[in-house]
């Protein structure tokens, strides 16, 4: 997902609640000395002006002073700083202690306001300490007081005795703040040496640890006035930054710098990290950290830098330069200063990749090649030298032959271990080298291509083939297999679609010379689920891929085909696909052909869950499933994932749909054809219960709307749910305008096997606007297009819409709705089934039959069962409307502080942001007994209802 917002000046304090009410009661509770330690850019100084923000100042003088990184620091700096502002405060005092008067000449903005000097004794202990009772005496005639000192660690040994002497007996009113780095305290004891505080004064010691990535994520989205930050992108910007609050915001500041404003995703945050775009602020606090180490120490921290990668002290000493105790020393001063640290495996690291970034930018150019030859010395001497790393040290090193080689060699072990992640940055950078040889350029052009389709990303490497396609050392024999390729990558984007058509299209005329690459292009081509081409334009590509089958020798590419053949023509509802199906092989004996059948069970998984054939969908699921992990092949496995998503909702596994579709859908939401099914099932989950707003907002966050650029049965679903949306709403017209619309794309694939979820609510809604031509149409069409198709959950919606026909004339359309509940319940569809038992029983109690009114309260039990609440509430309305009490499936008893089913309901709603006369037409209650859940809700929760809407958000 792609987030846009606008970079706020002042971002909100993210994850130190609890720490920010410990400092502030401390502070009230004076004396007090309050010890607030944690590493560069972790939040301390944030903390200390959230507290001066909420101090009252006509009650409370705040005094603050920083500690300055001289190396001869001015003796008491901070504190005579912070002294400075305290005249007028100080001119209001009666009656200053003329030991004051020793301040006269530290603070000369004060010497009006104290008294006169007085003679010193000449000796300068004497009158260290005579300053020092100064100090005290004017805190303590301020009355309430807040001392801040940031920095402590760069403290001079005057400052951390003025305050160990203040502390030992603090003025009763004064609060003392300090501030520090631990590891940047010399001796580890951030007031030089121990000290005793005074027995009455309250101490804390307040350690900030960085962000978690819910923090990270809750930061992002403040800072950029915006609540769609992804996980994804939080976690990759947590990884980037250590959860540092001054590292993320100025990550966020160097992202937002564009013209269009922060872009919140992954891409970003990785560009970010290869570019090397450090945040000037944390360039500037880099530099001035390594400013004060020794030069062997700045070599080794240089090293590392160029390194990129966690290694041992020994490792970065080779490249370094450094050995023995000149190493040792170096090693040791780095950690110790914390730029880098142990992950505790003896390998060192920067804390996070913008700090490594900022160490490198201090390299001078010429010292980064020779840093980066050294590297390639180093580690091409290792026993299994890292590819990878290797590659990368020789391309800084300007060492082309050996680039390329390290380079294609790293590639293609990922490629052998499926680690498409690693293998397209490789071969997407040597593409971009201008010495390339035209063998070259082909070879990995083409590598490019089929790695990409082992992963998740394909706007890059789709943008890398594109480029490809216009360089002039492409050969012909190439150019088509590359064009095909960037076709399928083309395909997983969202707006991609009609390009992927185009660029197939053409993909197969310059394959003519290549018949086995361009039946795979009219393969894909022949796929009939993909945009809004009819299927008479795809069904040409279809038999002459079918055709290029039995001519395939190559078990891989043969079982490609068969992939996209044989699962086309079972999700159009072929009846051949039972003898196609036995052709299709159960075992792969090479990589490339277990990668194949991972590919052609998800597919043919997906096409039986279209059409209705669930208990074989299922089989051919968990073939699917281990294929694709088995060979790593994270695509397909996305697309099996989200099958399995919408079979369970098919089938009725409801235990935590939505938990597993959210956690999905967040991890593959920049994939097109699989966010749109995932939106797919929670809009319809929505729906089931309810939740009208979120299951608008999951069917409009698909490509319902975009047609061209859809998967026609989820497109089909969408509108199917939009229609059931809009009668929810009792509006006649919207829902025969979103009828018109999915029936409009229906009859224009000309795929009646994809009916089976649109046309029933597409007679519904015709028949609720009083269009009853429009449903008998649907009905005709529907009948006639599935003759000869193998469709069983088409068939099944066939009779329902015949039944609700029936009904409206005033007919018997109980026999068709009985039919219809009998087929679902044979293929496994127990919402469906539920749905068309209610129709069979209002039917039954219309006509006056009793037993109807038993059958119909089980309806709302399985309803309930589910989770469809918001079903069982309809049914349980009509039944109370014909005078039938109806109770909970276990009984009525008392829930004393817990919540009754019906509360748990009620609280729902509320959490989702619903007003009681919302969740009365929900709930089919009236707004008094609503009002009563609602109450007893937040009496039981003790909340309110922002509080349960906060919670629900959290």
């Amino acid at each position: 997902m792609t987030s846009t917002g606008v970079w706020r000046d002042v971002s909100p304090l993210v994850g130190r609640k609890d720490e920010l009410e410990v400092l502030r009661l401390a502070a009230r509770r004076r004396p007090a000395v309050v010890h607030i330690e944690g590493e560069a850019g972790v939040g301390k100084s944030r903390l200390v002006r959230e507290l001066v923000a909420s101090v009252d100042q006509s009650d409370v003088t705040v005094l603050a002073g920083n500690c300055q990184q001289f190396r001869e620091p001015f003796i008491l700096g901070a504190v005579l700083e912070a002294l400075r502002r305290c005249r007028e405060p100080l001119r209001r005092c009666t009656a200053l202690s003329p030991v004051t008067a020793a301040l006269r000449a530290a603070v000369p903005e004060l010497a009006d306001v104290l008294p006169e000097p007085l003679s010193g004794m000449g000796d300068p202990l004497f009158d260290r300490h005579l300053l020092f009772r100064a100090i005290r005496e004017v805190l303590a005639a301020l009355g309430p007081a807040l001392l801040v000192i940031e920095d402590l660690h760069w403290a001079d040994d005057g400052t951390l005795q003025l305050l160990r002497f203040l502390m030992a007996d603090p003025p009763p009113d004064l609060a003392v703040v300090v501030t520090y780095r631990r590891e940047d305290v010399p001796g580890g004891m951030p007031l030089g040496r121990a000290y005793r505080p005074a027995a009455n004064a309250v101490t804390e010691l307040i350690r900030l640890d960085p962000l978690t990535v819910s923090q990270v994520r809750a930061l992002a989205g403040a800072a950029v006035g915006t609540d769609t930050v992804s996980a994804e992108f939080a976690a990759e910007l947590h990884e980037c930054t250590a959860g540092l609050p001054f590292v993320v915001e100025e990550a966020l500041r160097a992202m937002s710098s564009g013209p269009g404003g922060l872009i919140a995703n992954s891409a970003a945050v990785r560009r970010l990290s290869a570019e090397g775009e450090v945040p000037v602020l944390l360039l500037e606090s880099v530099a001035e950290r390594l400013s004060v180490l020794s030069p062997n120490a700045r070599r080794f921290v240089r090293a590392a830098a160029a390194l990129a990668v966690p290694a041992s002290s020994e490792l970065i000493g080779d490249v370094a330069g450094l050995r023995g105790e000149d190493l040792r020393s170096a090693a040791v001063e780095v950690l110790t200063g914390s730029l880098l640290h142990d992950v505790g495996d003896g390998t060192l690291t920067f804390r996070h990749t913008l700090a490594r970034q900022a160490v490198y930018h201090t390299v001078s150019v010429f010292d980064r090649r020779d840093l980066h030859e050294r590297a390639v010395l180093t580690l091409s001497a290792l026993e299994r030298p890292p590819l990878v790393q290797l590659a990368e040290h020789c391309r800084l090193a300007g060492r082309h032959p050996d680039w390329l080689r390290y380079g294609e060699a790293a590639a293609d072990q990922a490629l052998v271990v499926s680690d498409a992640a690693a293998a397209i940055p490789l071969l997407r950078r040597l593409l971009a080298e201008p010495w390339l040889s035209g063998t070259d350029v082909d070879r990995l052009g083409v590598k490019l291509g089929e790695v990409s389709a082992l992963g998740l990303d394909s706007v890059g490497p789709a943008s890398a083939l594109k480029t490809l396609l216009g360089d002039d050392r492409l050969s012909e024999s190439a150019r088509g297999e590359v064009r095909m390729l960037l076709g399928m990558l083309l395909a997983k984007q969202r707006d991609g679609v009609t390009e992927a058509r185009v660029q197939m299209e053409l993909a197969v005329d310059e394959l003519s010379g290549r018949p086995d690459l361009a039946a795979k292009a009219m393969s894909m081509l022949a796929q009939p689920f993909i945009g809004d081409t009819p299927l008479d334009q795809v069904t040409p590509w279809l038999h002459k891929a079918d055709a290029a089958i039995a001519g395939c020798d190559d078990p891989a590419p043969r079982m490609s085909l068969m992939a996209n053949v044989i699962g086309s023509l079972v999700a159009i509802g072929d009846p051949s696909m039972h003898e196609r199906l036995a052709a299709v092989p159960s075992i792969g004996h090479t990589l490339p052909e277990r990668r194949q059948l991972a590919r052609a069970n998800s597919n043919l998984a997906d096409s039986m869950t279209s059409i209705g054939l669930f208990g074989s969908a299922r089989e051919y699921l968990r073939a699917g499933i281990s294929a694709a992990e088995e060979t790593g092949s994270l695509y397909v496995l996305s697309g099996v994932r989200s099958t399995e998503i919408r079979l369970d909702w098919f089938t009725g596994v409801w235990a935590g749909l939505d938990v597993r579709a959210r956690s999905l859908l967040a991890e593959y939401r920049e994939l097109a054809a699989i966010s749109d099914e995932l939106n797919l099932v929670l809009g319809l989950y929505a729906l089931a219960r309810g939740e009208r707003v979120a299951a608008r907002a999951h069917f409009d966050d698909t490509d319902v709307r975009c047609p061209q650029n859809a998967i026609t049965p989820v497109a089909l679903g969408c509108s199917a749910g939009l229609v059931r949306l809009a009668l929810q709403d009792d509006d006649a017209v919207l829902a025969g305008v979103e009828a018109d619309a999915g029936m409009a794309l229906l009859r224009g694939k000309g795929v009646w096997a994809w009916a089976g979820e649109l046309a029933p609510a597409a007679v519904d809604a015709y028949l609720f606007a009083g269009r009853v031509r429009d449903a008998e149409l649907v009905v005709r069409d529907l009948s006639e297009g599935l003759q000869g198709t193998v469709a069983p959950l088409a068939t099944a919606a066939l009779d329902t819409c015949r039944g609700a026909l029936a009904d409206d004339a005033g007919q018997d359309g109980g026999q068709f709705h009985q039919a219809a509940a009998r087929a679902y319940e044979d293929m496994g569809a127990s919402y469906l089934a539920t749905a068309a038992s209610e129709r069979a029983e209002a039917h039954r109690l219309r006509a006056g039959d009793d037993a109807a009114v038993e059958a119909l309260s089980q309806t709302a039990e399985r309803y309930e069962a589910l989770g469809a609440t918001h079903d069982a509430a309809r049914c349980r309305r009509l039944l109370r409307g014909l005078g039938v009490r109806t109770t909970a499936r276990t009984g009525r008893r008392g829930y004393g502080t817990e919540l009754s089913p019906r509360e748990k309901e009620v609280a729902r709603l509320m959490a989702a942001g619903d007003t009681n006369n919302e969740i009365a037409e929900v709930l089919f209650l009236s707004i008094r007994t609503v009002e009563q859940h609602a109450a007893r809700v937040l009496r039981k929760l003790g909340t309110t209802r922002q509080g349960l809407r906060n919670t629900e958000q959290r």
